[in-house]
């Protein structure tokens, strides 16, 4: 699949809870991703925010060999795949 990082990405932020809090701040979370959490002082840097968290937080994953979520049939967790180097 072309593009696979940016798709699960983009299917996580769909899935973002915001909330404003007392203070007029605000929290997003993504439910699915545990510890995928964000505040900043206006929605849109909530937005920015929680994007670069869940960026990080793929990263850390996969490197670390967490299991990631599945969000709409877009799995990170696979092996990769060795071809032999006769095969390229």
């Amino acid at each position: 699949m072309k593009f696979m990082l940016t798709n699960y990405i983009q299917h996580a932020l769909a899935r973002a809870e915001y909330d404003k809090l007392e203070d007029n701040s605000f929290v997003g979370r993504i439910p699915k991703c545990k510890g995928v959490i964000a505040f900043a002082k206006s929605l849109t840097q909530c937005e920015a925010e929680l994007r670069s968290i869940l960026e990080d937080w793929i990263i850390v994953g996969l490197k670390l060999g967490h299991k990631l979520p599945v969000l709409n049939k877009l799995n990170l967790n696979r092996k990769p795949r060795r071809d032999s180097m006769v095969s390229v």
